[in-house]
């Protein structure tokens, strides 16, 4: 099993040793015909490719050396020839003196020998210095996409965080309400309701996305909150596709939503109204559509701003890129929808909530 570093290059010294056996594999079987003419040609084959092996480790320094100076690549290859025809001659005179032991050198084997070890080691400089850089240049892709992925994780932190104060806010406002209306009971059971959501909101705030089920949950809990405030006025009509439950969703994405459509088009209206969330598979995404009754005076020149909208449109941008839809409406039945499409992605986990029947 090769060992690889953080960005899954194999060490030099695996490489080395991979690429060395290769060669003399390819030597040995290139030299099967000297072997049947002349018993010791395995011999010099070994002691050849030894000796070209030994002097890469010379080289290795003298090229990580050339590197670190930033030359450019022709500068580069002319100071490698030059080593590597050293070094060669130096690895071909020890091979020859190892092969003859010592007795009267061939000058014209020694002279050809020199030249293929030459060749041999600047062709090893070469594939040193492109593999080299081809690791640098894969670590800086590899380290500028991890620059820019802990930037849209922080950005969408940044914009997650910014709706518990937000929603706290409005919560204690209701809250506030009920105790100058007289209602303390309902007050009470608010409070505590806020308590549970927000802490399921804690439990869960490094996630940037969830199951579509979690979400469906958490909204729940803040509709509680709210009917204990609106009563009866609040209505809730749930569809959601068994088969979208485990779809994975930015977390916190529905409660803006419904929270913007229980204060204009519930809360505003003397006679309350339904908050509808729907869910299934479109044209091959996840498709949620949030609706309320509301009042028909709601038209399409309303802006669409307000911290909790605004930032859910941001976290989609930055989250999806151009690769969801995001569209607001107001039929002329009254009320406005919202929906939202996704690009499907499935959860691991499994998780599938129940949902309350109302």
């Amino acid at each position: 099993m090769l060992k690889r570093d953080e960005f899954g290059f194999p060490s030099f010294w695996q490489l080395q040793m991979m690429g060395w056996v290769g060669l003399y594999l390819l030597a040995v079987v290139g030299s099967i015909p000297d072997f049947l003419k002349r018993p010791t040609a395995l011999r010099d084959t070994t002691v050849a490719a030894l000796f070209m092996f030994l002097a890469t480790f010379a080289l290795r320094p003298i090229c990580r050396s050339l590197r670190r100076r930033s030359l450019p690549l022709l500068a580069f290859e002319m100071r490698a020839l030059v080593w590597s025809m050293l070094l060669g001659t130096a690895g071909a005179v020890a091979a020859e003196l190892t092969v003859l032991r010592f007795r009267t050198m061939d000058w014209t084997d020694l002279a050809g020998n020199a030249v293929q070890f030459a060749v041999v080691l600047f062709l090893w400089c070469s594939l040193y210095f492109s593999i080299k850089q081809w690791q640098q240049s894969a670590q800086e892709r590899e380290r500028l996409l991890r620059a820019e992925a802990e930037a849209r994780e922080a950005r969408l932190s940044a914009l997650r965080y910014q709706l518990n104060p937000h929603f706290l806010f409005n919560s204690l406002n209701a809250v506030s309400t009920l105790v100058l209306e007289g209602n303390a009971p309902a007050a009470t059971r608010m409070l505590a309701q806020i308590g549970e959501l927000l802490r399921t909101s804690l439990d869960n705030e490094m996630v940037l996305e969830v199951p579509l089920s979690q979400e469906i949950a958490f909204t729940e809990q803040y509709l509680a909150i709210e009917q204990i405030r609106l009563g009866d006025r609040l209505r809730m009509d749930f569809a959601i596709s068994p088969k979208t439950l485990d779809a994975l969703v930015p977390s916190m994405l529905l409660q803006p939503l419904v929270e913007n459509a229980v204060r204009h088009g519930i809360a505003s209206v003397v006679e309350g109204g339904t908050i509808a969330i729907r869910s299934k598979f479109h044209d091959g995404q996840l498709q949620i559509i949030v609706k309320n009754s509301g009042a028909v005076a709601a038209r399409e020149d309303k802006p669409m701003n307000g911290i909790g909208l605004s930032n859910t449109i941001e976290r989609l941008k930055t989250l999806y890129g151009i690769h969801h839809k995001f569209t607001l409406v107001w039929p002329r039945a009254g009320g406005c929808e919202v929906t939202v499409e996704l690009p499907i992605r499935r959860s691991t986990q499994g998780q599938e909530v129940l949902l309350c029947a109302r």
